[in-house]
């Protein structure tokens, strides 16, 4: 109690409580907006279309993990460390935004020949092109600068316009099943006008300058945030491969049950993800509080873990109707995941990338997603959907049990040393 007391009473507390609030607001946006529009999206479309829009998102999730590039943490981290000093904020926004560019360009040429090229995706080419829209709204609005600043508001103002734009759009113009693609050409419509109103700030308001692309900053670049990269491109070996290889065996229709399931589960880590994108950049800087907000935050997720489990066929029907109730085992599962999920970023995100423990962490979930990319092809191919949830299960198991496992024993290392 003593540490929070201080924790509340500092200037650097009092601007965590504040871009806590203001996230906090956010997340309850990110629950009202879906409950608005999903039961819609999901009664106009149909299961199959609806599934056709699930996998177009896990094909185009791969390219945003390699235009994110880690970023989302080193960028924060370091900016965060910087923020009082405007000129190497403007370095690090620069380079940034410049190789993210470079990333996006080398994405949408595969991208396209495979689209082209292969007729499955072809037939989906619609879709599949409205969804990679995405891409460039996700690079303008750098969630990232926002963070390591510590202004929160200006991502909770951005995104509720957003999915404002998304939310109006949806209601007035999808009234046909074969309107399906409209679902992701709004969603990235919206994105792109709140990153081009976050441009504007970030350059005429905060006077951050974008500066010419330069060799040696952007491969410095590059080479401190590969390891992070790594650490979220190989997650997609058993998480956006298991969907695509789900589809592809099984149909659209359970990419549509299976997505339909897991959507519970990520209404809760959104939550969390809300906590630790706000504690990141103050532990960035004081990280001897980091065991009194581990000690919270998993007791927290033990209790919702438990809610969801318990209540998840009650919310699967009240959401997506009865068409939905094979959802319910897949909804279980990730309910218990998330717990693990959870541990990982409590101890590997939120501590090891803190400490300079970027490798130790790449190999942790490299190592775990090798294993779940080789359970996920017999398990999905025999058990369909719920051999997607089974996978991503262990593989959470192991992320969490591994990073709690070597923090604890780093910190206890370190500790004896002193």
């Amino acid at each position: 109690m003593k540490q929070i007391r201080e924790i509340r009473n500092s200037k650097a507390g009092k601007t965590l409580f504040a871009n806590f609030a203001y996230l906090s607001l956010l997340q309850i946006a990110n629950y009202v907006f879906p409950l608005l529009t999903l039961p819609y999206v999901v009664r106009i479309v149909g299961v199959e279309n609806y599934g056709y829009i699930s996998f177009s998102l896990a094909v185009v999730m791969w390219f945003t993990t390699i235009v994110d590039f880690g970023f989302n943490y080193t960028a924060t981290r370091d900016v965060a460390r910087s923020k009082d000093d405007l000129d190497e904020v403007s370095k690090i926004f620069s380079n940034v935004f410049w190789v993210r560019i470079i990333l996006l360009l080398i994405c949408v040429i595969p991208f396209s020949v495979l689209v082209y090229a292969i007729p499955m995706l072809y037939n989906m080419r619609i879709v599949l092109f409205t969804t990679v829209l995405l891409l460039p709204g996700y690079i303008m609005f750098p969630t990232w600068l926002f963070q390591g600043l510590e202004k929160m508001k200006y991502i909770t103002i951005l995104n509720i316009l957003a999915k404002s734009v998304f939310t109006f759009s949806i209601f007035i113009f999808l009234q046909k099943s074969e309107q399906y693609y409209f679902q992701p050409l709004f969603n990235s419509i919206g994105y792109m006008i709140a990153g081009i109103v976050s441009f504007i700030i970030i350059i005429w308001k905060w006077r951050i300058k974008l500066l010419k692309p330069n060799i040696v900053g952007i491969k410095q670049t590059v080479s401190g945030s590969f390891d992070i990269f790594i650490n979220q491109l190989f997650p997609n070996l058993y998480n956006s491969f298991s969907v695509l290889f789900l589809g592809t065996v099984h149909g659209t229709i359970s990419n549509g049950i299976y997505d339909a399931g897991v959507k519970l589960a990520n209404i809760v880590l959104q939550l969390f993800n809300l906590i630790s994108r706000t504690f990141f950049p103050f532990l960035s800087r004081k990280i001897e509080y980091h065991s009194l907000y581990a000690k919270w935050l998993m007791f927290l997720i033990l209790i919702l873990s438990i809610l969801l489990f318990v209540f998840s066929p009650i919310l699967i029907d009240l959401i997506f109707s009865n068409k939905f109730k094979d959802a319910n085992v897949v909804s279980k599962i990730m309910s218990i995941s998330i717990f693990f999920l959870v541990l990982s970023e409590v101890y590997g995100t939120n501590y090891l990338i803190l400490i300079g423990k970027e490798k130790l962490l790449r190999n942790i979930t490299l190592i775990s997603s090798i294993i779940g990319f080789i359970l996920s092809i017999p398990l999905v191919y025999y058990l369909d959907y719920v051999g997607v949830a089974i996978t991503v299960f262990v593989v959470r198991f192991l992320l969490g049990i591994f990073s709690f496992y070597y923090s604890r024993k780093i910190y206890k290392y370190e500790v004896s040393n002193s």
